[in-house]
């Protein structure tokens, strides 16, 4: 268990459930919440989030996850692998299955329920809203979009998102984006282009920009040696997650402020 800085500024317990097994392709996801003596009675808002392209790289989203815990979400982190035959495709979508299923076991609500990705998991978790017959119609309560990028394939529907609103596809719920004004990896633009052209079409978007770079987003350093984001106290990186762990919060009506 550990703690977090939470709604109201608060110190919020948190734990994590690790190595659940979540389809047919036995891949592990983690699961952090508030701690059962911190919870609420009510079920916590749901956010899965899913990491970027590095393969199986959930406990790089680990900080950002657990800060977004002590906002009283239930936050589910699934390892994919961008390296698989169809893209991860089957992996990002079994790990939605499983989420949407089994987060009011976990202590979730299924129906207040958030989509979120950094780097190639955002333009993943935008897909969805755009091209919702891949799920059965269904669609989150909002997509976070944190350092993606959004005129590439996404890796869930095969279609650049860019190209499927210029196309006419509707998002359907709010959109919201979070990207470090100083990313070298994927330049803040693309998230401005997709505000701009989710404004032009009238749809509800947000875009913050915190003074950190594509690893701090989500409160992580790169390591070349290890060749991977790893956790960080410096002070932009954990300002900017908060950034984040809040508008997650918010997407998913909890509010709050870390």
């Amino acid at each position: 268990m550990a703690a977090d800085m939470g709604m109201a500024g608060r110190a919020v317990e948190t734990e994590t459930v690790r190595g659940l097994v979540y389809g047919p392709s036995g891949k592990q996801l983690d699961v952090h919440r508030p701690a059962v003596t911190s919870q609420a009675s009510a079920a916590a808002p749901t956010v899965l989030l899913w990491h970027g392209i590095g393969p199986d790289e959930r406990d790089v989203l680990e900080p950002l996850a657990r800060t977004a815990a002590a906002h009283g979400l239930l936050v589910p982190v699934p390892d994919w692998r961008s390296d698989a035959m169809d893209g991860g495709r089957s992996h990002l979508l079994e790990s939605l299955a499983f989420a949407r299923k089994e987060a009011g076991g976990l202590g979730g609500d299924g129906e207040s329920f958030v989509l979120a990705g950094w780097s190639a998991g955002a333009g993943a978790a935008l897909g969805v809203a755009l091209r919702p017959e891949i799920v059965e119609g269904w669609r989150p309560k909002a997509v976070v979009g944190v350092a993606g990028r959004y005129n590439l394939s996404a890796r869930t529907t095969g279609a650049a998102p860019l190209a499927d609103l210029a196309a006419g596809r509707d998002p359907g719920v709010p959109v919201r984006l979070v990207h470090g004004n100083r990313d070298s990896v994927v330049d803040v633009q693309y998230s401005r282009e997709l505000n701009e052209a989710l404004r032009a079409a009238g749809r509800t978007v947000t875009l913050q920009e915190p003074e950190t770079d594509h690893a701090g987003v989500i409160m992580t350093a790169y390591d070349p040696a290890a060749d991977r984001c790893v956790p960080t106290t410096a002070e932009q990186a954990v300002r900017a997650g908060r950034v984040v762990a809040r508008v997650l919060a918010e997407a998913t009506g909890a509010g709050g402020a870390a």
